[in-house]
């Protein structure tokens, strides 16, 4: 007997086939995938479940991954406007340093992390401040969450020291190396806010627990001048000089890149997250997707923080994802539906060295999935659900999502926690945030 039994419906797999099956039939026993298959045609032939969750028209995905996610920057979202990355950030970090504690950050976190969960995001790579806290929160909510600790080599939020950063992203990858939820990495901000020595001893303790490594890499033409002035180097470049490129690096945006250094990035398997919005609406440029894929590089798909791109809505990520290089090199024939839905599920779950637990509807893997509503104007009719999912769905559509075969959003609602008594609680910084400024 199955736990759960969704029955109906079409299953779009995720898998490396990217097999559909119409009037699906999905079961669940304790967490994982026991059931994939065809509804039967006699009825009475239907396997018993303790839960059968019926469907008809609705589509049934693999929980989306987000890549890169500030998630409790959504405290400060719309703060800070119309300014180039470099600008942006001195007033960004003013802000933070101001207010963000252990308890704001996990006020905010609940906030980020809920956005995404009820846009149907089910596994997020989160760099933040306090990355207990941020853990905290997306164990209360019930979806996974790859976070550690970063490091930043001027006085940041709670003006730790290097020796303070270091002592706890070692804490964090021992106390969650074992974590089925929780997949702990280490997180330097970036190229231009960390030595060198300290991205080498912020990738040894990555080496040490086999911990994801993820890193802000090329994300505007300033930063490539300012690292070639510093190192006489090109930030991929110096990334590869430091022996930091390899399959366990994510790479967030790396819009600015040479044929060199895409050839680098292929050699070394590391991986992009690519962040469409924030890098759009920062002017910080486009991100040449088409010839990482050309080059079989693994690309993935994140929204930044809120902080930045005002929404943390991966099916605009995804959409922009799919449609910028079409218009970019004015062809359309470029980056398919099925290459975007890779990229927000295998890819991302290879990125996170998770591909034989989650990334894909498939037998034996974690039942992450989510439920998306075709029943509005926008879905009818519908041709193709692949299409559909990546030109037209609306976050709106997620109606239910399952981690591990437990419901984390039902009916569009957060199920675990009462995010009223967290809405009330935000409301309250708004004016200290705003005074933070001035």
């Amino acid at each position: 007997m199955y736990d759960l039994l969704f029955v109906g419906g079409t299953l779009v797999t995720g898998n490396k086939n990217q097999n559909i099956i119409s009037n699906g039939i999905l079961g669940v026993s304790g967490s994982k995938i026991k059931l994939i298959g065809e509804v039967p045609k006699d009825i009475d032939d239907l396997p018993q479940a303790k839960k059968i969750v019926e469907l008809n028209s609705e589509i049934v995905m693999p929980g989306i991954i987000n890549t890169h996610c500030h998630a409790a920057d959504s405290l400060f979202r719309g703060l800070v406007e119309n300014m180039s990355l470099e600008d942006w950030l001195q007033d960004v970090w003013k802000a933070e340093k101001a207010i963000l504690t252990p308890e704001t950050t996990l006020l905010g976190s609940y906030l980020g992390l809920a956005e995404n969960l009820l846009a149907g995001v089910t596994t997020v790579v989160d760099m933040f401040w306090y990355p207990f806290e941020t853990a905290q929160a997306s164990i209360d909510l019930g979806m996974r969450i790859c976070t550690g600790g970063i490091f930043i080599d001027f006085p940041g939020v709670g003006d730790r020291t290097h020796d303070q950063y270091t002592y706890e992203a070692s804490d964090f990858c021992s106390k969650f190396q074992n974590s089925e939820i929780v997949f702990p990495a280490v997180m330097p901000h970036a190229t231009y806010t960390v030595k060198p020595e300290h991205l080498k001893d912020a990738k040894k303790i990555a080496d040490d627990y086999n911990a994801v490594f993820s890193t802000h890499a090329a994300e505007t033409r300033f930063e490539q001048n300012d690292i070639k002035e510093r190192y006489g180097r090109s930030v991929i470049r110096h990334l590869a000089h430091l022996k930091i490129l390899d399959e366990k690096a994510i790479l967030a945006h790396c819009v600015h890149l040479d044929d060199y250094e895409i050839d680098l990035l292929k050699e070394r398997r590391s991986i992009i997250a690519h962040n469409p919005l924030s890098n759009l609406k920062l002017g910080s440029g486009i991100a040449p997707i088409s010839n990482l894929l050309e080059r079989k590089i693994n690309v993935t798909v994140g929204t930044d923080g809120a902080i930045s791109g005002n929404d943390l809505d991966m099916w605009l990520s995804m959409r922009l994802a799919a449609t910028l290089p079409k218009g970019d090199l004015m062809k359309p024939d470029i980056v398919t539906a099925e290459e975007v839905i890779g990229m927000v599920s295998l890819n991302a779950a290879e990125a996170l060295g998770k591909a034989n637990e989650i990334g894909s509807l498939e037998v034996g893997k974690q039942a992450d999935l989510i439920i998306i509503s075709t029943e509005s104007i926008h879905a009818v009719p519908l041709f193709d659900p692949i299409t559909h999912l990546v030109y037209s769905t609306a976050k709106s559509d997620v109606k239910q999502v399952f981690v591990g075969g437990r419901q984390c959003v039902k009916d569009g609602a957060i199920v675990n926690i009462n995010m009223d008594d967290i809405l009330s609680e935000v409301r309250k910084l708004r004016d200290p945030i705003l005074k933070s400024l001035e």
